[in-house]
This record gives C-alpha cells, sequence and structure tokens, in this order.
C-alpha cells in the first residue's frame, strides 16, 4: 500500500525545494536506514522504501506536478505511481535510483543492472557551515562522521574467525538463478536472493559484525574548503567513504567511494550574495544625497570610502568595486552593490526646522503650518 505521509514530510524538505535538495534528502534518508546498517530491523526497512516512493515520485518532473496539484490519489488516479515499494526488494529500489550515487556500486550490489569494472563502495555526505569571510579567504574545516568499514574481525568475510563461507545451495556459488518470464517464453538472469549474489552462505556468523562484513567506525578528517564556493555546493574528498558491501567485495577487489562535504553558508545581517556580488542597503541622510558626501561602508575586509554625488536618489546604485566574493574557478572578485536608502529625520531642532522651511518657501512646496504648541491652540480656540 503506498506511502500516505506527505511525500515533502518523508524526506523533510519545503515543498520549494529544487532537485539537488530532493536527492540530497533523499540521500541522506537511504543511507541512514539501508537494512545493511539496520539488519532485521522492519521499521527501517520500511522507512527506508517509504523514502525511496518519495523520492521516485519528487524526482519526475510529470508525476511531480500530479502530485503537487492532487496529492496520492492524483498519482493513483492517473496510474503514475507505477511502483508497488512494499513488493520491491531493497536491492530493487536502489538499483532504480543508482545514478544518484555516484558512480557505480550504489547501494545493495545484487540488483537489476551490474557495472564493470571493480565494486564501488557507498558514497557519503556531511555538512559544513560557513561565514561569508571564510567564503572570502577559503579555510579548512575538521568533520567528523561515521562509515560502515571492513571488520577487523573477520577481515570482511562475515563469517566467525576459523570457518569459512559455505556455498550457497540455491545457486550452486553461482551468484545468479535464473527465473522464466512472461509465459516461459525466456528466461530472465537475476542475482540470487539467497546469498545476494555472493555464491556464499554464512552459517556461523562473525560476533563482531554479525556476519555483515562491516562495523561502523568515527573518522575525523581536516577538509579544505576553496574561496567563492556557493551554499550547498560541496567538496569531494575522494576515497573517504566506505568500501564496497560484502556481497560486492567477495573477490576482495573493489575500491572506496567518496566523501560528499556539502557547504552551508550562514546568513550575514548586512550583506546578501548574488553570484561573486555582496548586496547592502546603506542608509544616508537628506543633505548627503542632496549635496554630496563622502561616506564609510562596510566591507568583509574593513571600511571603504563611498563617494555620494549631490542629487543622489532614493533607491540608486553604487558599486565598490572588487569588494565583493571570489569566483571559484577563476579567483577574480565581484563587487560591492550599495542601494542607497535615505532616511527621514523623525526629530528636528527648531533651527534645522526654520532651515528646512525656508528651503521649502524656495521651492514653493506646501508643508504642513509651524506648530506653536497645545496651549496656543486652546486660546486660539476660545479666543482667549
Amino acid at each position: 500500500m503506498p506511502a500516505t505521509r506527505d511525500y515533502y514530510e518523508v524526506l523533510g524538505v519545503e515543498r520549494s525545494a529544487d532537485a539537488e535538495e530532493i536527492k540530497r534528502a533523499y540521500r541522506r534518508l537511504a543511507m541512514k536506514y539501508h537494512p545493511d546498517r539496520n539488519p532485521d530491523d522492519k521499521e527501517a526497512e520500511a522507512k527506508f522504501k517509504e523514502a525511496a516512493e518519495a523520492y521516485e515520485v519528487l524526482s519526475d518532473d510529470s508525476k511531480k506536478k500530479i502530485y503537487d496539484q492532487y496529492g496520492h490519489e492524483g498519482l493513483r488516479g492517473r496510474g503514475a505511481a507505477g511502483h508497488d515499494f512494499n513488493r520491491m526488494n531493497v536491492e530493487d529500489i536502489f538499483s532504480m535510483f543508482n545514478d544518484i550515487f555516484s558512480g557505480g556500486g550504489g547501494f545493495g550490489g545484487g540488483g537489476r543492472a551490474q557495472r564493470r569494472g571493480p565494486a564501488r563502495g557507498y558514497d557519503l555526505e556531511t555538512e559544513v557551515t560557513l561565514d561569508l569571510k571564510d567564503v572570502l579567504n577559503g579555510c579548512t574545516r575538521e568533520v567528523e562522521f561515521t562509515r560502515m568499514d571492513v571488520c577487523e574481525t573477520c577481515t570482511g568475510s562475515g563469517a566467525k574467525p576459523g570457518t569459512e563461507p559455505e556455498t550457497c545451495s540455491a545457486c550452486g556459488g553461482q551468484g545468479k538463478v535464473q527465473q522464466a518470464g512472461l509465459g516461459g517464453m525466456f528466461r530472465m538472469v537475476t542475482a540470487c536472493p539467497s546469498c545476494r549474489g555472493t555464491g556464499k552462505i554464512i552459517k556461523d556468523k562473525c560476533g563482531s559484525c554479525h556476519g555483515r562484513g562491516r562495523v561502523g567506525k568515527k573518522r575525523k578528517l581536516s577538509v579544505k574548503i576553496p574561496a567563492g564556493i556557493h551554499d550547498g555546493q560541496a567538496v569531494r574528498v575522494q576515497g573517504e567513504g566506505e568500501p564496497p558491501a560484502q556481497e560486492q567485495s567477495a573477490s576482495g577487489a573493489g575500491v572506496r567511494g567518496d566523501l560528499h562535504v556539502v557547504v552551508r553558508v550562514k546568513h550575514n545581517d548586512f550583506f546578501e550574495r548574488d553570484g561573486d556580488h555582496l548586496l547592502m542597503e546603506l542608509p544616508i541622510s537628506f543633505t548627503q544625497a542632496a549635496l554630496g558626501a563622502e561616506v564609510d561602508v562596510p566591507t568583509l575586509e574593513g571600511k571603504q570610502k563611498l563617494t555620494i554625488k549631490k542629487g543622489t536618489q532614493y533607491g540608486e546604485i553604487l558599486r565598490v568595486h572588487d569588494a565583493g566574493l571570489p569566483n571559484l574557478r577563476s579567483g577574480r572578485k565581484g563587487d560591492l552593490v550599495v542601494v542607497v536608502k535615505i532616511e527621514t529625520p523623525k526629530k528636528l531642532t527648531s533651527k534645522q526646522e526654520e532651515l528646512l522651511r525656508q528651503f521649502a518657501g524656495t521651492e514653493d512646496k506646501h508643508v504642513n503650518p509651524e506648530s506653536h504648541g497645545f496651549l496656543k491652540k486652546i486660546t486660539d480656540l476660545f479666543g482667549g
């Protein structure tokens, strides 16, 4: 039965999330609830399938439009949800979405398509938070994450030390079985469901990894973040992901996946980013706008002088060249784009008000008459 929870809620993203955000959210959930990491955990398996269903719909533009307009009923009514995830093997689910797991291997290994070349382990993802000064100069951040690694007790075999995995009786050690196709007219070769394609069955499981051949280990790394990086972009650390799953590396061959360090840039109270440019609002007085002035403006590298020309208007745009952020590729800096905001004083001294009234007189503009206070109004009203 299809998931009844809102697909956006399942993946933990907003309805405005773009394709990349949806993909990252699914990747995190898939790795968190994958059966290899949660053996014999029915709840984790259910969440794993639920996340796969949500991603299958939200990653498809046509299905996403139908879902956004009509919800679950719209998908069922139009035949758009063409997969019963509760009846599918988890390997089949991952073979459908293998493209998001960076190149090869993906999860599982016994899926519907086998890639050529050595088996590849899972990619991992973590996040770091930077401020704009970090983006300006580049920085190094220490990241801590947990990854599944080869069990040292059984060296990855999954078998209790002193024992060996046995040949799978279902496939005769081939790792593959044949299934009859429609009407018996053709046959399909698929991974053996009993041994998950390894050709071996573990009778006496390793006590450290419970037969999985992998155990979770914490790891710390120093990662260099280049100057000019944008929010949502990732630094790939090659070979810092996980080794191939046990069933993928039965021969001992294979390469580790990668670690993707996703950058999040904190909000800044002064500046807003637009590509390599920084935007800011600059409040100035009426007299500075009218007569011109030289003012200090903040930048990420300290204060800089900015010339306000005579007659500057509200909303006018001024630039401080090369005071923005470096381009990630060329290193060339953008500008600081200053939007002028003219502030009207809320309180005036009597001298200031007198001068402004004289100025208003030269403009021939109507302004409110000068106030003589509450007592003067009472006297005028009653003729006292």
